[in-house]
């Protein structure tokens, strides 16, 4: 019997190694020199918004949020994968991936001030807001995506989580739904090795996450998270697949967060520091640096000048932000129902005597 018993194997997919070395040239993507630079940009403008805020957070104009520095080349490699006409729906720690989407930095920072106007989408973005959550955006995607089957509409969905929404059963519904009706729908898994403080090797047996999606029928491929190009490829893959008709594609970025998983949390009481120094070694951007480095499209001054550009886009977007007017008590009512029901159209009229009165 133990011969008919099969194990799912899933190989790391990876284009860059640590050093910024190509590995398999057949693979590297057809991407001009413009737009790898900006790719660079996007990933420099994550780690720099991430560290103002963090600031803006211990000065107490922000709140509690979820770093998402050494995710960058998951996040930035992913998303410029998409297209216009697809859907992204995104969990809380994908700060990186704002911009590439073209949504707006200000709302982002808005709404981590505690605005949810700050999570009103442009109308023409194919984008959701933030899911808090843990796990509940997959189950939005996989309805997207279905929506978009059944409309005959040429668009993938994209949904990003992290490696503890696949312990939660939002996760698992959303697959199976997703393989039982062949979605257009790719499942990213961010995979930085802690769902708080709980390891990868504490939430499951598998030896992969990315296996977990042969149990509901579709393919599922792990891939170097710190590598921007491998994440670009597989995802652009994924989406292909799911825009033709191939159903969809569960992506695990094999990746690592360097800092806390939110403001709000120690990291040094459950991790060791020599692990943490491992992997700021395989830093994602260090790497994609020597890439660029090699291939003459980027050198120490114009690092340098990226940098400096990429602080006064989140100044500029932090100003502009903390302009806009504070959120008012009565706001609380009116981002739930397109249309209010009568049990909250009552609360609000009670409030707003109670402020009458005072």
């Amino acid at each position: 019997m133990e011969e008919l018993i099969q194990e799912p194997d899933v190989d790391r997919f990876q284009i860059l190694d640590q050093d910024g070395n190509i590995v398999d040239e057949d693979r590297e993507p057809d991407l001009s020199d413009e737009e790898l630079l900006e790719l660079y940009e996007y990933m420099v403008l994550g780690k720099v918004t991430d560290k103002k805020f963090f600031k803006l957070q211990r000065q107490g104009r922000f709140g509690t949020f979820a770093p998402c520095r050494g995710q960058e080349a998951a996040q930035v490699g992913s998303a410029y994968a998409l297209e216009d006409r697809d859907w992204m729906f995104p969990a809380f720690r994908e700060t990186a991936v704002w911009p590439v989407r073209d949504l707006p930095l200000e709302g982002l920072i808005q709404y981590w001030q505690g605005d949810e106007k700050g999570m009103q989408i442009p109308e023409d973005n194919n984008d959701f807001m933030i899911a808090v959550p843990v796990g509940s955006q997959t189950l939005h995607a996989a309805g997207s995506a279905w929506a978009s089957k059944l409309n005959g509409e040429d668009a993938a969905t994209l949904v990003y989580f992290g490696d503890g929404a696949t312990s939660e059963g939002d996760f698992h519904e959303a697959m199976n739904f997703a393989g039982a009706f062949d979605l257009p729908c790719i499942f990213l898994c961010q995979n930085n090795q802690y769902a708080i403080s709980v390891p990868r090797d504490r939430q499951t047996g598998a030896s992969s996450l990315a296996q977990k999606a042969v149990a509901y029928g579709f393919p599922g491929l792990q891939v170097d998270g710190n590598d921007i190009l491998a994440m670009y490829v597989a995802t652009k893959h994924a989406l292909e697949r799911a825009r033709n008709g191939d159903g969809p594609t569960m992506v695990e970025a094999y990746t690592y967060r360097l800092g806390d998983h939110t403001t709000s949390d120690d990291a040094d009481r459950y991790r060791d520091e020599e692990e943490v120094e491992e992997w700021k070694e395989k830093d994602p951007i260090t790497r994609f640096e020597a890439y660029l480095k090699e291939k003459d499209i980027l050198d120490d001054e114009t690092i340098t000048e990226i940098e400096e550009e990429m602080k006064d886009r989140i100044n500029e977007a932090v100003k502009a932000a903390e302009e806009r007017d504070d959120p008012e008590l009565a706001d609380m009512f009116q981002y739930h129902y397109e249309e209010m029901p009568p049990r909250l159209q009552n609360q609000l009229e009670h409030l707003k005597e109670m402020e009458e009165d005072n």
